[in-house]
């Protein structure tokens, strides 16, 4: 029994409460009502985001501990392990709450892609490995944030302010450098370690970028579409 599954366990449990009570926290304006779920959920969304760019800022970890960025496989701190199991339980959750409130054909691509990173993060929090691989991957909650501040502006009707045009810029900028290129890293220093990493952990780490990239690309030419050539 893994120690992690309680942090997993913990989180879930504890974005769960954040959901429930986040109407009274942040009641949804006039145009969002027809959809409140959505409003609770896109606001939990960017909950765990600003959680972990507050306590994980990778760069800065990274920076601290030099030792992680020469062994993503086997180095990590307990800070960093307990960061990953939280994620794991807000995907858990975020996971729970679509397959709930949204019709399947609406929100597949997004179940699809929590199963994904469940699954790899699972296996850096149960069996510790990869822990280090896994907060790399976490620097795309940098520019989560602005693309779940970009989803609430949206349901709030609020397209045409300066507001919604400044965070569409920061958006597109931070999903370059924080989903694109990270993913791009994190696919060549799978190719380069090929051969010290497991033929399994290989095998899914492998299957898990061939499934994010294509994703991510197709994400980001619809908000380019959407806010910059509509």
């Amino acid at each position: 029994f893994s120690p992690g599954l309680l942090v997993v366990a913990g989180s879930f449990a504890a974005f769960r409460l954040l959901n429930r009570g986040l109407e009274r926290l942040v009641p949804p304006p006039p145009s969002a009502r027809r959809n409140r779920w959505k409003w609770r959920n896109i606001w939990t969304s960017l909950a765990h985001s600003a959680l972990l760019d507050t306590h994980n800022l990778s760069p800065c970890r990274f920076y601290l501990h030099p030792e992680l960025s020469k062994d993503l496989v086997g180095t990590h701190s307990p800070g960093a392990h307990s960061l990953v199991a939280v994620s794991v339980g807000y995907f858990l959750e975020d996971f729970v709450d679509m397959l709930c409130n949204q019709k399947l054909h609406q929100s597949w691509e997004l179940l699809f892609h929590h199963s994904v990173v469940i699954v790899c993060f699972g296996i850096a929090v149960l069996f510790h490995q990869y822990v280090g691989f896994a907060l790399v991957a976490l620097l795309v909650e940098i520019n989560s944030v602005f693309l779940h501040l970009r989803q609430i502006l949206l349901m709030a009707n609020l397209v045409h302010t300066t507001c919604y045009r400044l965070n569409s810029i920061v958006n597109l900028g931070t999903y370059v450098v924080f989903r694109i290129a990270t993913l791009a890293w994190m696919t060549r220093w799978l190719f380069l370690n090929r051969q010290n990493v497991p033929p399994a952990a290989y095998a899914v780490g492998t299957v898990g970028m061939a499934i994010m990239t294509p994703m991510n690309i197709i994400l980001f030419y619809r908000l380019l579409r959407s806010d910059f050539f509509k």
